[in-house]
């Protein structure tokens, strides 16, 4: 743990806060996302490469350019290959000051010191049995880590350092890009690919070591406004109408067996996750989720018939309900040029881990950027309970997300000498 590399450099970049919020109308949405974003910045320019630009979106890319040697069978072979983190954090817990507990874990359950109702249970994680000796960070309780995504953010500044320091590790052009308000579902909003350059792909954003993805739900937003009209509760009779009583009337009769604490694996939900109050007023947000892209039709049909059911209840308040399109399952997409998930498989077994492929219950910058025509599938960080008070993350295991992203780009290389990528052999499998 003393003088690690990786580890001081997530430290640093965990105690910057980044939260990102929904509904901001600046972008990136919060001012502080752009402290870290100028730090990779200036380290990028100091490692010494030479095309780093922060653009007025808060993009941060650059490239580490091949080291191939002319004489190698694959110089001029190798396509561009992206390598992609979010800066910011969630909203859902408190973001800041960050303050990071660096320990080896013994086993069992991990009382928080600043908050002790904050509990990581060794029952509700099993990651953690395979920690045991190993360094472990979590935060005091009081904040999320950040994990989601400086876990991500750190092993690819590492990897570019490794690079540039190593010219044994041979790879092709790499396109680096750090991008803000993922967490709001906004990261790729002003991506621009063609300033990127890449072909294909990677997205280090991930969970537990060995797991990868190249699945994600499909997803829509819904917002239901609901407009009552107030007046003195001691003249209230059939004269007030609580448009909460209303909203709340609705949200009841949504189905109990699409609920995201109802559901698992493939299993589609609707999930009712803000609400804004008054009597005169509410509004409520939905997310829609499913793997299958036209089970979204079906879950609007569900919401548009509860709306037919309530509305009559409730003559004098007006309902409306509005849909919006978010992301798309990212399968399709990479299903059409297999090489890039093949080598990512490739990878991570010369890592020396056992890799399976799991289906994403959320979202990634990755399924936008698929849709867009860059296939993207998503790697693992190590990390754990993201979005919460008992976020943690392994040190082994983003030593071992480095690891699978230096033999990636090898892989890459190899593959690009034979002409024709060979098929990985459980690399089809979900």
């Amino acid at each position: 743990m003393k003088n690690d590399a990786l580890l001081e450099r997530f430290l640093r970049y965990v105690k910057i806060d980044t939260q990102s919020k929904e509904g901001s109308e600046t972008y990136p949405s919060t001012a502080k996302q752009w402290d870290l974003l100028r730090l990779l910045e200036r380290e990028l320019k100091e490692l010494g490469l030479a095309d780093v630009r922060l653009d007025r979106h808060g993009y941060v890319m650059a490239s580490v350019p091949s080291n191939l040697p002319k004489d190698d069978p694959a110089y001029g072979k190798v396509p561009p290959i992206g390598l992609l983190a979010h800066v910011d954090t969630s909203e859902a817990a408190p973001g800041g000051p960050v303050k990071p507990q660096v320990f080896t874990y013994e086993g069992g359950d991990i009382v928080l010191p600043a908050d002790k109702s904050i509990v990581i249970k060794a029952s509700e994680n099993p990651g953690l049995k395979d920690c045991v000796g190993t360094t472990v960070i979590t935060t005091d309780g009081t904040t999320l880590l950040g994990a989601d995504d400086k876990a991500g953010v750190a092993i690819i500044m590492s990897a570019v350092e490794r690079w540039l320091k190593d010219p044994k590790r041979l790879h092709g052009d790499v396109k680096i890009a750090f991008t803000p308000d993922e967490e709001v579902g906004a990261g790729t909003e002003h991506f621009d690919l063609k300033a990127f350059g890449a072909e294909a792909a990677y997205t280090l954003d991930g969970d537990a070591v060995g797991e990868l993805n190249k699945e994600t739900f499909s997803a829509n937003g819904a917002t239901l406004t609901v407009e009552g009209r107030d007046i003195h509760p001691g003249m209230a009779k059939d004269v007030m109408v609580n448009s909460m009583r209303v909203a709340c009337d609705f949200v009841s009769r949504m189905p109990r067996h699409m609920r995201p604490e109802t559901t698992q694996d493939y299993e589609p939900f609707i999930h009712p996750y803000a609400m804004e109050c008054t009597i005169v007023k509410t509004t409520v947000k939905f997310i829609l989720r499913d793997f299958k892209t036209p089970g979204l039709a079906e879950q609007e049909r569900i919401l548009r018939k509860i709306l037919a059911e309530v509305q009559p209840l409730y003559p004098q308040a007006k309902m409306t309900l509005e849909f919006r399109e978010q992301y798309r399952n990212m399968d399709e997409g990479l299903k059409k040029d297999p090489r890039v998930v093949d080598a990512l498989w490739e990878a991570v077994g010369r890592a020396g881990l056992k890799p399976y492929w799991k289906p994403i219950r959320g979202g990634t910058d990755g399924s936008r950027l698929t849709a867009m025509g860059l296939p993207t599938p998503n790697v693992f960080t190590g990390g754990a309970n993201y979005h919460s008070r008992s976020e943690w993350a392994s040190l082994d295991g983003m030593h071992k997300a480095l690891e699978t992203t230096l033999h990636l780009m090898e892989v890459w290389v190899e593959k690009s000498r034979t002409g024709s990528p060979k098929k990985a052999k459980a690399g089809a499998k979900k």
